[in-house]
């Protein structure tokens, strides 16, 4: 089995489904240069493993680190562009009066005092103001690079830049308080800069991806006029939909959104509505909803390879949530093989939150439309 790609760690976020999970899938159901479809698209997991595998890549996401790091692997700049703009930044960082930072360190809430020695917090808040992470494929990539090193342990590597967190997650900043001063955790002094280039160079050592994905930030149910000069041409969607009432993704993403330009606290639905569904009915309406979105995008026979699961789900309510959604946009597709339930991942934040509940089941499906 070919190894992983180095470019999957990117950002370690949780992701729903392995490399292998989308690697197997697009081996077995295309071509080279075959169109390869995720409509949400997460970490980027489908958009690299069809780059990779000369495959032609689309991929969307509404939520704008999901957009960031998925971008960050549709387009990778050269290592030596990505080391002169660090230079180029850390230069500018270093001769810039720090009054306008040092404002907007004291301004943050009482969590960052805490996150991140506040030396370390200056540099995240200069290059947080000085990267154009949406309109530039070099500053993306940084800015991806920061959202994996944002937090994480720090007992276990040197490569993050806050206190004891998770690193797939961000907690509630009073539960991060409590949990800090309970333990005796100070956050220890980093180099942002120093850490960039590392983690840079670890990511690109064995070079750039050959080919060229597409990343858009885009409501799935919009997708088809977003997407629109690849009209009828997606011959496989590999893909995860946020699954039934498990997680919420602005939330428990809130400091990552917060380093691209949101708010020093958690949000809920200001960057989707659709983020967590608790209401079965209105789980199924959405899902379905996507795959309208997505309808004119398919060539004729196209497949659908979907992973989904929930709370409180069995393998019949899923089966029959999926079928009838997928129906409900493509009325002659047929189910290409048995649903296979998939055992969850043990989740990394059992160790910092025990006893709290995660995917109770996810299955897969795979549909020809």
């Amino acid at each position: 089995m070919p190894k992983r790609h180095v470019l999957h760690a990117l950002c370690p976020y949780f992701a729903m489904f392995p490399p292998e999970f989308a690697r197997e899938q697009i081996a077995r159901f295309t071509q080279p240069g075959d169109v390869v479809l995720d409509p949400f698209s997460g970490r980027g997991t489908t958009l690299l493993e069809a780059s990779l595998g000369n495959r032609r890549a689309l991929a969307s996401d509404i939520n704008p680190v999901a957009t960031c790091v998925t971008g960050a692997k549709a387009r990778v700049p050269v290592l030596a562009f990505i080391y002169s703009r660090l230079d180029e930044l850390e230069a500018a960082f270093c001769s810039t009066h720090l009054g306008d930072i040092e404002t907007q360190r004291k301004s943050l809430p009482p969590f960052f005092g805490k996150a991140f020695h506040y030396r370390t917090l200056r540099e995240l808040l200069f290059i947080r103001q000085q990267l154009d992470w949406q309109g530039d494929d070099t500053d993306r990539f940084i800015a991806a690079l920061a959202l994996g090193s944002l937090h994480g342990e720090m007992d276990r590597s040197q490569s993050y830049f806050s206190n004891q967190m998770p690193r797939t997650i961000s907690p509630k900043p009073n539960y991060s308080l409590g949990y800090w001063q309970k333990r005796g955790l100070l956050a220890k002094e980093k180099s942002v800069f120093g850490i960039l280039r590392k983690r840079a160079q670890m990511r690109l050592q064995h070079g750039n991806p050959i080919h060229e994905g597409v990343a858009v930030r885009s409501d799935v149910r919009s997708l088809g006029g977003v997407l629109f000069p690849w009209e009828r041409s997606v011959q496989l969607v590999v893909t995860s939909p946020p699954y039934l009432d498990v997680t919420d993704f602005e939330e428990d993403q809130w400091l990552r959104l917060w380093f691209l330009g949101g708010d020093p606290f958690p949000t809920r639905k200001r960057v989707s509505k659709d983020d967590r569904h608790t209401s079965p009915h209105k789980f199924w309406r959405f899902v379905a909803d996507a795959w309208k979105g997505i309808e004119r995008l398919m060539a004729p026979n196209a497949i659908v390879v979907c992973r989904i699961g929930g709370k409180k789900q069995t393998l019949e309510t899923l089966a029959n949530g999926v079928s009838d959604s997928i129906r409900a946009a493509f009325p002659e597709a047929r189910l290409l093989h048995q649903p296979i339930p998939s055992t969850p991942a043990r989740r990394q934040t059992d160790s910092f939150r025990p006893g709290t509940r995660g995917i109770g089941l996810e299955v897969d499906f795979a549909f020809r439309v």
